[in-house]
């Protein structure tokens, strides 16, 4: 049984067409690799540098040793990069805008990776 249903509607709207595009990209990665989607996604995440723990919330043993298993390999660099694309939420104005005059207003050295 799952929390969710109490608890979906505080969280912030994502609108569903940028779920199914992450969803799909990692579809796709889990086919390319062999690897289940719940593995590709939990290694990308484990290999953020923004990102210092994932939680898991695994039902049983099969599943327990599924997410575990999610970091004995790793995502190649182009692999990574698609996630990291079919992921990038939509950013707001004025940052959209300016995001096209790159000379002016540099991303952060952290996303130049």
């Amino acid at each position: 049984m799952s929390r969710l249903h109490k608890t979906a509607d505080l969280g912030p709207r994502v609108p569903d067409e940028y779920l199914y595009r992450v969803v799909d990209a990692l579809a796709a990665l889990s086919a390319e690799t062999g690897k289940s989607v719940p593995q590709v996604a939990l290694n990308w995440l484990l290999r953020k540098p923004t990102i210092s723990t994932v939680i898991i919330g695994a039902r049983n043993e099969k599943q327990l040793r599924d997410n575990l298993a999610a970091a004995s390999f790793a995502l190649t660099p182009a692999q990574v990069i698609k996630l990291d694309e079919a992921s990038e939420p939509q950013v707001a104005y004025p940052y959209w805008h300016q995001r096209q005059f790159r000379t002016l207003n540099p991303l952060l050295p952290a996303y130049h990776q």
